[in-house]
C-alpha cells in the first residue's frame, strides 16, 4: 500500500504528509485543500474514545481566511510545499494590475497580478511606490516576493531597495 502525493505537471509534489502531533505554530499544513499556516494548536488528552486530539487553527497563506480542522495526534496530515522567490519589478500596468518582473537569472514574467487582499501591501502605499521607483528615482529598485503552493502563485509582499548595480 503505497502513500499517494498529488504531483504538478513537473512531476515534483505539491504537499508531503507529517504527522499532526509534529507540526508547530507556524509550521504549514493543508486544510480543506487549502496552503494555510498554523496561528494556535492545542491538544486533547486521550479519552475513552481512543487517540489525543490535535485542534487547529491556521490563516490561508493567499486569502487570510480563518480555518480549523481536529486531527488525530498519530495520524498525518499533508504539509504543502511553499516556496518564496524574489523578483524585481521593471513595470506595472494600473489598468491591467499586470506586474513586468525579473529574476536573478534575466527571465521576465507578465503573469502576476496586484491582489490588494493576498498581497501584504494595500493599494495606497503599492501606488505610492510604483510612483517612487518606476516612475522616478533610479537609484532604487521595487522588489516583489512571489508565493508559491499548490499550483497557485501571488505577489505578498512588495518593497524598495537600493539599487546596488549602479
Amino acid at each position: 500500500m503505497g502513500d499517494e502525493y498529488e504531483t504538478s505537471e513537473s512531476g515534483a509534489a505539491l504537499f508531503y504528509p507529517s504527522q499532526c502531533s509534529a507540526l508547530r505554530k507556524n509550521n504549514h499544513c493543508l486544510i480543506k485543500g487549502r496552503p494555510c499556516k498554523i496561528v494556535d494548536m492545542s491538544t486533547s488528552k486521550t479519552g475513552k474514545h481512543g487517540h489525543a486530539k490535535v485542534h487547529l487553527v491556521a490563516l490561508d497563506i493567499f486569502t487570510g481566511k480563518k480555518l480549523e480542522d481536529i486531527c488525530p495526534s498519530t495520524h498525518n496530515m499533508d504539509v504543502p510545499i511553499v516556496t518564496r522567490t524574489e523578483f524585481q519589478v521593471i513595470d506595472y500596468d494600473e489598468d491591467c494590475k499586470i506586474f513586468t518582473l525579473m529574476d536573478d537569472n534575466g527571465i521576465i514574467r507578465e503573469d502576476l497580478t496586484y491582489n490588494s487582499s493576498v498581497c501584504d501591501v494595500k493599494d495606497e502605499e503599492m501606488m505610492k511606490m510604483v510612483e517612487e521607483v518606476l516612475k522616478g528615482d533610479s537609484e532604487k529598485v521595487m522588489q516583489a516576493s512571489v508565493v508559491c503552493s499548490m499550483e497557485e502563485e501571488h505577489v505578498k509582499d512588495l518593497k524598495i531597495v537600493t539599487n546596488k548595480a549602479k
